[in-house]
């Protein structure tokens, strides 16, 4: 019961952040979703750092990581909403924005992984 709760928690904040992002960024005239993007690439990065942390390191423990890893970063990533973007940009005829939104999301989102995995092994 302890682990949904933390996972509950981490995760209610992650929406919220992520609710209030692509309020900020998510731009309805161009039609670009910079906040979703922004979320999805923090997100990334966020759980390399996460899990490398505590792959390195014993301060970090399981509960930490169900709440800011599995909680956190799930409820602040959203591939549903990126699918559903997707979806709009297909449906409006916008190939090019289609293809830069998924290749930059995926590229830059893996690389954001590992690069805060890269970053933990000098802290």
């Amino acid at each position: 019961m302890k682990n949904l709760l933390l996972v509950f928690v981490g995760g209610g904040f992650g929406s919220v952040l992520r609710f209030l992002l692509g309020k900020w960024l998510n731009n309805s005239d161009n039609g670009i979703p910079y906040g979703t993007f922004l979320a999805n690439i923090l997100g990334s990065l966020f759980i390399g750092l996460i899990l490398g942390y505590a792959a390195k390191s014993e301060i970090v423990n399981q509960n930490q990581t169900l709440l800011l890893a599995t909680g956190f970063c799930g409820g602040f990533t959203t591939f549903s909403t990126f699918a559903y973007e997707n979806h709009m940009f297909l449906k409006s005829g916008d190939f090019t924005s289609f293809a830069l939104y998924t290749i930059a999301s995926f590229v830059i989102g893996f690389l954001a992984v590992f690069g805060g995995m890269y970053l933990i092994k000098f802290i």
